[in-house]
């Protein structure tokens, strides 16, 4: 049966929640998008006279769909080169979806995302639903066809995982600028003392270049490590230009609702450094340079006016 007008627009309307929803699971916009239009193929398919409530059985078909992706995605990972680490979205994307309260701001915080990684796909899904998007226990179950009791036990383990990994409190937002910009100049200072003082003692950086990119494999820890690779990642090259394909600026900005530096060559967006930061000091700096990760975000920063950048042509 044709989609009439009326189930294309009631399928539109529902497009934003299913993309944030899809991102939180997968962690790749691209692939969002491929599960949310792969769920509309299903919608247009399906016999939608019968169907009782539209937003429900569109949730139940894209959290489906992406089930399947996870489990596949776990055996891709394993022969990714390298680090991985989720796409980066930058302030005003519509994909990180709703922000009203404190959960699901950081159930697409970096560093959640990150953290999601070591959930089962049952645990992410449940976790997601119930702490991001505010489904009830009942609803869950219905949609992963499992008891209420089982996805309430499944709930609280993911978010024990979540929770035993997550650093401490995060500050507020001006702060966390300031922070950033001293970063920025502690490290193009040349020095490492600098730098350290702005870390903790167990901090880490971890880089994503996806085999594309010459990235670590391993993440640098420790204040003294990470704030040694800063100093020469900061340290201006003709290898480093002639890699980029120019000279690279580096801005302050947020990407996942958190304090980021964006490096971008002439429009371009080369690297985005996610900070993870608490009041003892920045604990987690996670890199993506993977070009691939990189689209959405520089059209996004296309989009946006962001001003004069912190640091020009290093």
């Amino acid at each position: 049966m044709a989609l009439t007008m009326n189930d294309v627009d009631r399928f539109e309307a529902a497009r934003p929640r299913l993309e944030a929803i899809a991102y939180r699971l997968l962690g790749s916009a691209s692939d969002s998008e491929d599960a949310v239009q792969d769920t509309f193929l299903r919608w247009q398919a399906a016999d939608i006279d019968r169907i009782e409530v539209p937003e429900a059985w569109l949730t139940k078909v894209l959290t489906n769909l992406c089930l399947n992706q996870l489990t596949s995605a776990r055996a891709r990972r394993e022969t990714y080169v390298g680090q991985w680490l989720p796409e980066p979205l930058l302030a005003g994307d519509p994909m990180l979806g709703p922000a009203d309260t404190a959960e699901q701001r950081e159930s697409v915080s970096y560093a959640v995302l990150t953290l999601m990684e070591r959930l089962s796909p049952n645990e992410r899904v449940v976790y997601v639903l119930r702490e991001a998007f505010g489904y009830s226990h009942r609803e869950i179950a219905e949609m992963l066809d499992i008891t209420e009791a089982s996805g309430q036990q499944i709930f609280h383990r993911a978010k024990k995982h979540v929770a035993d990994g997550k650093a401490r409190t995060e500050i507020d937002e001006a702060t966390a600028q300031r922070i950033v910009e001293e970063f920025l100049a502690a490290a193009t200072s040349g020095r490492t003392e600098p730098l350290v003082r702005l870390l903790t003692q167990d901090a880490i950086s971890i880089g994503d270049g996806g085999g594309k990119v010459p990235a670590r494999a391993k993440a640098f820890e420790g204040a003294v490590a990470v704030a040694k690779f800063m100093r020469g990642l900061f340290r201006p090259s003709e290898a480093k230009r002639a890699y980029v394909g120019g000279s690279p600026d580096v801005w302050a900005a947020t990407a996942n609702g958190g304090p980021a530096l964006v490096v971008a060559v002439e429009g371009r967006v080369v690297g985005v450094m996610c900070l993870e930061i608490t009041a003892e000091g920045i604990v987690a700096f996670r890199n993506q340079v993977n070009p691939d990760k990189l689209e959405r975000a520089t059209q996004q920063w296309g989009a946006t006016d962001h001003g004069d950048p912190l640091l020009k042509a290093f």
